[in-house]
């Protein structure tokens, strides 16, 4: 429905729900009950406690850089519910939600980004690939998935997820130009938050849309509110089915802002206004949905107090576990990288083993 009739050249995002949270039931997907949203809501506010404590176990030099997802839970929560077990989710570096949802334990996230190499190992079973750092080449790997599922016959579609400055790099466009000629089961989603670090979407590429860049590439581009939990299901749903009866890719862009810095280790104050962040403020997923459920008498202040109240200890639980969880040896630090390690990392992994156990040696002799 939305595929065959949206226009990314002209058309306004699509939106279902507005940022009042008042919903056009004509569009609302049936199996979205209240009592479902409901609990996507719950799983949304989880992502958000843990998203802020790791911020803080930043601060506190408990983790190393980390892009927070805050703002954006509604474009992840909406696109991944649409999945299958046996599709893949192929994450760029703020899928926290997406990932957790398909099945990677909170724990290995938080792992991952305290910089234990541990977190970067997959379970057994659960089809995410691991992060990836490098602006947008998680794109080819995602085609690379859905090509080989066609050609097995194994019918899995890849919903990769990427920032709108991951679009000017030609990654992006090799995955759409491949995916295109071989109609890939694959959903490109664009979370266009509104900059690349601190480049500005208005500067970062003359298009009027991203969504229009899938035009030359042969296959449908759709401009959705990405802050809107019903919409960003619909759509991606569609992308999804369309890719799995065989029919090509799909580019989704995400309408939204990221309400926060771009990683721990950046300022946005340095190149936006505060009254751009608060002017998007009104329009976050939360509120919006905190807005539709009260109409539902399925939230209120109190019910969200009890909410937090019960997940709050889950978080700390999971916090508690990666606290405890030994440091990596050196062995582990250089195991993950090549089958057989190269003459130059093998140098340095001695060199580190050879400086390490200097420093033992002489803070065993300062104790003596």
């Amino acid at each position: 429905m939305f595929l065959d009739t949206h226009n990314p050249l002209t058309d306004d995002p699509i939106q279902i729900m507005d940022q009042d949270g008042k919903l056009n039931e004509a569009l609302r997907p049936k199996e979205l009950t209240d009592e479902k949203v409901k609990e996507m809501y719950e799983k949304m506010v989880f992502i958000r406690l843990a998203d802020d404590r790791m911020k803080k176990m930043q601060r506190s030099g408990r983790m190393g850089t980390f892009a927070s997802i805050e703002g954006q839970e509604a474009a992840q929560m909406g696109s991944v519910s649409t999945l299958e077990k046996t599709d893949w989710v192929v994450p760029a570096f703020r899928e926290q939600l997406a990932m957790w949802m398909h099945g990677v334990p909170l724990e290995s996230i938080m792992l991952f980004w305290k910089g234990n190499e541990a977190g970067g190992k997959i379970p057994e079973g659960v089809n995410v690939l691991p992060v990836s750092i490098p602006v947008g080449s998680q794109m080819l790997h995602a085609v690379g998935l859905s090509w080989a599922s066609k050609l097995q016959g194994k019918n899995e579609v890849a919903l990769t997820y990427f920032g709108d400055g991951a679009t000017s790099e030609g990654d992006f466009h090799e995955g759409m130009n491949f995916a295109g000629v071989f109609k890939t089961a694959t959903v490109f989603l664009c979370q266009n938050n509104q900059f690349a670090i601190s480049v500005p979407r208005r500067i970062q590429t003359a298009s009027k849309t991203l969504a229009q860049k899938a035009i030359a590439y042969g296959f449908p581009g759709v401009i959705v509110d990405g802050n809107d939990l019903f919409a960003m299901y619909a759509v991606t749903k569609e992308a999804v089915e369309r890719a799995r009866r065989g029919d090509g890719p799909t580019l989704i862009e995400a309408y939204t802002y990221r309400l926060g810095d771009h990683t721990s280790s950046d300022d946005a104050t340095k190149y936006r206004e505060k009254a751009e962040v608060e002017a998007w403020k009104p329009k976050d997923p939360f509120r919006r949905l905190q807005l539709y459920l009260a109409t539902k008498n399925l939230w209120s202040e109190q019910i969200e107090a009890d909410l937090k109240a019960k997940l709050q200890p889950q978080v700390d639980e999971v916090v508690a576990k990666v606290d405890a969880t030994p440091d990596q040896t050196i062995d582990e630090l250089f195991g993950y990288t090549y089958a057989n390690l190269t003459q130059n990392l093998a140098n340095q992994k001695a060199y580190m083993k050879h400086v390490t156990e200097l420093q033992a040696a002489q803070k065993g002799g300062a104790n003596a």
